[in-house]
């Protein structure tokens, strides 16, 4: 029973987290954040939502400076105030930011965004484990490994998550006439946006493909749909 304490633990600790993260994510969006209403936005979600049959596509505004676009565990989207801003001042296009938000209407779609808090809580307990059961064998070591596995892990699951999510705000945005030049256009800026500063890090620790590969993606999908091998927007 001893040897299978460590697992026990850190099972344990998993579903603590989980919760804990699901309860201070959304007290955090809760408490800085407000429905977007910009009327040159809405035209577009509108679109969005006439592709996807639903009456409307609510989008909210996350009240921090970073640019960025996220999709909470309970479905909702956010901009964030400082990509609302980018837009605001002319650096990103009304489609361009359609293009985020159908981006993670697709992580919502795929259940990306509720996997993430639980793939997070279970890299913890991932972490956790392997640092205790490590450590009896190689002290001072063993915790430099587990945070090492546990890294790359979450960077291989992200990155598989970002090109679903891309594949689908294609479609998406093939299906609502918006077509997809805005998204590939975006990524052309996002480094500057971010002032990202990712060219030392190994591309397999990154949580974000490569801007390349994400476009080069993207227009491998849309020969297939007008190749007719797949139904695309459908």
């Amino acid at each position: 029973m001893i040897r299978f304490t460590p697992i026990l633990l850190a099972i344990l600790y998993a579903l603590a987290m989980y919760r804990f993260s699901v309860w201070r994510t959304r007290r955090e969006l809760d408490a800085r954040s407000t429905e977007l209403a910009d009327p040159t936005l809405k035209r577009m979600t509108d679109k969005l939502a006439a592709a996807l049959d639903v009456a409307r596509v609510r989008v909210y505004i996350y009240e921090i400076d970073p640019v960025n676009g996220l999709a909470a565990p309970d479905g909702r989207i956010f901009i964030t105030r400082g990509f609302y801003r980018k837009f605001q001042s002319g650096e990103v296009s009304a489609g361009e930011m359609a293009s985020v938000i159908a981006h993670e209407l697709g992580h919502v779609a795929l259940g990306h965004a509720r996997r993430r808090m639980i793939d997070f809580s279970g890299q913890n307990a991932l972490r956790t484990a392997l640092a205790m059961i490590l450590s009896r064998f190689l002290p001072g070591i063993g915790v430099m490994i587990a945070n090492a596995v546990a890294t790359m892990l979450a960077a291989r699951l992200s990155r598989g998550d970002e090109f679903e999510a891309d594949e689908y705000a294609s479609a998406l945005l093939t299906k609502a006439g918006i077509g997809t030049a805005p998204q590939k256009s975006l990524f052309g800026k996002l480094e500057d946006l971010t002032q990202a500063r990712s060219g030392a890090v190994p591309a397999w620790l990154m949580s974000h493909p490569k801007t390349e590969e994400r476009i080069k993606a993207i227009e491998a999908h849309e020969r297939r749909w007008l190749g007719g091998e797949g139904e695309g927007a459908t």
